[in-house]
């Protein structure tokens, strides 16, 4: 038998945010095993811990239903409150995750895992315009306000800027325009965002991300989308530090708050993406001898 966790990520309370199951003693399981559990259980992400390397410091796999992937920010933020609360890592030290994108390292503050992200951050183009963003997503062509990119910090995603909440909420992406304009680029992540008031100090952006998987489906909570995002928005400004609230999944009736940061300096740019996370269940798997 093999123990699972599952745990609401990027939220404080049950039946919100990004539901992951994490196998926190996952040593000696083979990558094919791995793949089979993560279609079995069929969430948007699982986790498999594997033997410590180091103090605090474990190696880490990441699978969706379909493929492995190299990051994922619930899955990084879920993993790290796990480990605390089975006492595998300690609240007010440093943790280090190996995963497929480099080493990320998890701090915590109160009730937030907060974790930087592997360099380096990149933006290409995307092979959506405005017009063909907007005929995929069933809106009017004023209501995407620049021209979208394709943005990452270790996972790509199209960037699309919309002009209000209420576009945000109306939007439908449409499978033949998808496969069309999106699939192209290999890269099947779109994240629809509209930006904050620029006054605010920490600044709330609403937020949507459908990909591809089994069809086009939309994730509750996304923090490597965040950090691509965040990544993004200050590459216009000088040296400082920026935060923003991203806002997700309320559309889907589980409502996230990801707390993304990106601070500029002579050394270059850090993103950070923190939240909260619970336990809501535990399992075990009769895997096939």
């Amino acid at each position: 038998m093999t123990e699972y966790f599952l745990l609401d990520v990027f939220t404080d309370r049950a039946f919100a945010g990004n539901p992951l199951a994490v196998f926190p003693h996952a040593e000696g399981l083979e990558s094919g095993t791995m793949q089979a559990i993560a279609n079995e259980l069929n969430l948007s992400e699982t986790v498999f811990v594997g033997q410590p390397t180091g103090q605090h410091r474990y190696p880490v796999r990441i699978f969706t239903p379909t493929e492995e992937l190299p990051f994922a920010g619930h899955p990084t933020v879920g993993t790290a409150h796990l480990l605390v609360e089975l006492g595998m890592a300690e609240r007010d030290l440093p943790l280090v995750l190996e995963a497929g994108v480099g080493p990320l390292v998890v701090e915590f503050e109160h009730e937030l895992a907060r974790f930087t992200t592997a360099p380096p951050f990149s933006i290409l183009a995307s092979t959506l315009n405005q017009a063909a963003a907007a005929e995929l997503l069933g809106l009017e062509a004023h209501q995407v306000l620049s021209e979208p990119v394709l943005a990452s910090c270790g996972l790509p995603y199209h960037l699309v800027e919309l002009a209000s909440q209420e576009a945000l909420e109306r939007a439908l992406p449409s499978p033949g325009t998808w496969t069309a304009c999106v699939s192209p680029s290999g890269q099947d992540q779109v994240y629809l965002y509209v930006a904050g008031d620029e006054a605010d100090a920490t600044r709330v952006v609403r937020a949507r991300m459908f990909s591809t998987q089994g069809g086009v489906r939309e994730d509750p909570a996304t923090g490597s989308a965040a950090a691509a995002l965040a990544g993004y928005l200050v590459q216009k400004k000088g040296n400082g530090r920026w935060r923003w609230q991203v806002e997700q999944g309320i559309e889907l009736g589980r409502p996230s708050r990801i707390l993304a940061e990106a601070e500029r300096g002579e050394d270059g740019l850090t993103i950070r993406i923190a939240g909260q996370a619970l336990i809501v269940g535990t399992g075990s798997l009769q895997l096939p001898s």
